[in-house]
């Protein structure tokens, strides 16, 4: 009974994490019939009819590029600055280093939504609002990603930066062909992590794409429930949102089993 306690605890926390999901895919593969429970579960009679309404009734393909590009190119240029970042903070020796780490690092204590007036209102003056550079800029700097890649680069031994100098290499170089191919474990971790947050944000997104055409998938979902659209509709919408998620996943769970094999090991 002792050695059944584990399995048996993650087989109902497992249980209680999928069912939401499972539930969402009935819903929206059911007829309009069977949109509740437990009519959804008559799986012989599902249908692909709400897909097509989801996808011909809104501009879900439109939302789905704006959701691309926020995360893609949010996950590109915070792995490359916390990255960057992370290997000054770790190798780097300047006066007052510990205590601007420590003082970003403190950012993690305010909340978003204690910022968002100040960041809407520096954005809007620039000129941001319903622009991609405006909804991707503000949230570059990620503190918890610096953190994170602070925390892993000063595991690596500093022979290696010292050979590469010793070589003549510089401080560029020293970081793309040495630093870069040793981080790539907590690069494909964090990379996974920034897509989804960036793939799932809704207030961020909603507060500064006020037009239709700059609508995230997340907003313009949300947007069909005080529109004439069946539940069936919007679990199919939902389930559009969740593949690219899968698909990252599975793309780069190697390298986050051996980023959770290699972390702890020293030099």
């Amino acid at each position: 009974m002792a050695r059944l306690r584990l399995p048996v605890l993650l087989v109902l926390v497992a249980f209680v994490t999928v069912t939401p999901f499972v539930v969402m895919v009935l819903v929206a593969f059911a007829p309009p019939g069977g949109k509740t429970l437990p009519g959804a579960f008559d799986v012989t009679r599902a249908t692909l009819h709400n897909f097509t309404e989801v996808l011909g009734s809104a501009d879900i393909t439109r939302w789905a590029l704006n959701s691309l590009v926020y995360s893609l190119v949010s996950v590109v240029l915070i792995l490359l600055f916390a990255s960057m970042a992370g290997y000054a903070f770790a190798k780097k020796r300047f006066p007052g280093r510990e205590v601007l780490f420590w003082a970003f690092l403190a950012t993690l204590m305010v909340p978003f939504q204690a910022t968002l007036i100040p960041y809407y209102i520096l954005v809007s003056e620039m000129g941001g609002v319903d622009t991609y550079w405006g909804l991707i800029v503000p949230t570059l700097a990620n503190s918890q990603a610096v953190f994170l890649m602070r925390q892993f680069i000063v595991q690596l031994p500093d022979e290696l930066f010292e050979a590469a100098k010793i070589d003549g290499a510089s401080e560029w170089r020293v970081f793309t062909t040495v630093v870069l191919p040793l981080i790539r474990p907590v690069l494909a971790t964090l990379g996974v992590f920034v897509f989804l947050w960036h793939w799932n944000d809704f207030l961020w997104p909603l507060v500064i794409g006020q037009s239709e055409a700059m609508r995230t998938l997340t907003v313009g979902l949300a947007t069909l429930e005080g529109e004439n659209v069946t539940i069936n509709q919007i679990m199919a919408g939902a389930t559009i949102t969740v593949i690219p998620c899968l698909l990252v996943f599975g793309l780069l769970q190697r390298y986050l089993t051996d980023s959770i094999a290699t972390s702890g090991m020293k030099s």
